[in-house]
């Protein structure tokens, strides 16, 4: 790594609470939260809890719609699309840890609309780090930073709820 990257620190738990007064402001009792497996939906998890919803959140998975399937294969079961609510004509809050190309997204988009058709999709990212191969953009984002391309950030939760991020490079 770099000495720049050496020196980026991100606190999640700060991040974590700027995103859930950012998503106070935004959210209604209508709006289902949705979160991307897996990072979104720990955080999905979280902000329902936190804002005392009733109804619970949903989880989805970006496996059987994404254009790398040749490359990354079949993940495991566990992360499975769990929708425990009707998605027709509903306002979804899409919650994901970290935004990048843009390409998990557009796989979400595709596996809810196998559900059905939602009144409207809004998108909440933890880190939105740039970098977009597509026409993606989070309507709330906690932090935006800029990564080089062989760098991954992700969201790590720690066994109490607590959480904290992971840098890696990539090949």
């Amino acid at each position: 790594m770099s000495e720049q990257q050496h020196t980026l620190h991100l606190d999640a738990e700060a991040l974590y609470a700027n995103l859930l007064a950012g998503v106070r402001r935004i959210v209604t009792p209508d709006t289902a939260l949705v979160g991307i497996w897996s990072g979104g939906a720990w955080l999905a998890e979280r902000l329902s809890q936190d804002l005392g919803r009733t109804e619970p959140h949903g989880v989805i998975s970006s496996a059987l719609h994404r254009d790398d399937f040749g490359s990354r294969g079949m993940a495991a079961t566990t992360d499975a699309t769990h929708l425990p609510f009707s998605v027709e004509g509903r306002n979804i809050l899409l919650i994901d840890d970290v935004l990048y190309t843009g390409r998990t997204i557009r796989a979400v988009i595709n596996e809810m609309f196998d559900f059905g058709r939602p009144a409207s999709v809004t998108l909440a990212v933890l880190v939105d780090r740039g970098g977009r191969e597509l026409p993606v953009e989070p309507a709330l984002s906690a932090a935006r930073i800029t990564l080089p391309a062989d760098q991954r950030v992700s969201l790590v939760r720690a066994d109490d709820g607590r959480f904290q991020f992971h840098f890696e490079r990539v090949e």
